[in-house]
């Protein structure tokens, strides 16, 4: 009887460093799914359409210059004949600043100047009227206006991660697709995303932003409207 449980022991012992061996496995394939899952994140948000003819390219507001930038090559390319421009709301530390005799240019102010520097006529450039707070709004506007002149495409130029997320509203809001574009020259780091600040926030934000878009939009802007 002793000898019989003495030579089971040997099978006991070995069972212990069989199990720490498969959940030691397990471990490293769930943390490196989480690996390439963090490091995927970055690409996948940055997606961008084949061009084609346009009745406007749009330079979405935020991310001076390279959104503009994005535009005038565009245009130059020969793929639309208006560049438009979308405006945020008025921000009240600017109307403070203004109050006090500071002169605090527009956004728009300066990618109808970078626009024009690029080669871009005057004439072809157009503020849009409606300021928009967020991306739900610059898409309901660019919609209004697209419907005002005729229809057709519109070409939406974004940044990097953004463009994920402008695609998705576009969708969403319109259920249409538009031609969906980002700035070449953004220094926005897909690869590498979790080593800068401003490339963690912009992903942190994105993220954020295409839960908000895929339930429906339930968190608003202060403002009326989405």
């Amino acid at each position: 009887m002793a000898r019989a449980r003495e030579s089971r022991r040997p099978d006991r012992v070995l069972w212990w460093p069989r199990t720490a061996l498969v959940a030691t496995v397990l471990i490293a394939l769930v943390a490196a799914s989480l690996v390439w899952g963090v490091r995927g994140l970055g690409a996948w948000l940055v997606v961008e359409d084949p061009l084609a003819p346009a009745q406007a390219v749009v330079a979405l507001g935020g991310e001076l210059p390279f959104r503009a930038m994005e535009a005038a090559s565009i245009y130059r390319q020969g793929w639309t004949s208006e560049v438009w421009l979308t405006r945020p709301p008025q921000d009240p530390g600017d109307a403070a600043l203004r109050q006090l005799g500071v002169q605090v240019p527009n956004e728009e102010v300066y990618n109808r100047a970078v626009l024009e520097r690029l080669g871009v006529p005057v004439a072809a450039i157009r503020v849009l009227s409606r300021p928009a707070q967020n991306t739900a709004q610059e898409v309901q506007v660019i919609a209004e206006e697209l419907q005002r002149v005729g229809g057709g495409q519109v070409i939406l130029v974004t940044s990097k991660p953004h463009s994920r997320r402008v695609r998705a509203t576009w969708r969403a809001l319109i259920g249409e697709d538009a031609i969906v574009r980002y700035a070449t020259s953004d220094p926005y780091n897909a690869h590498q995303w979790w080593r800068h600040t401003g490339d963690v926030l912009a992903v942190s934000r994105e993220v954020f932003g295409l839960l908000n878009v895929w339930a429906g939009f339930p968190v608003r802007p202060a403002s009326a409207g989405l």
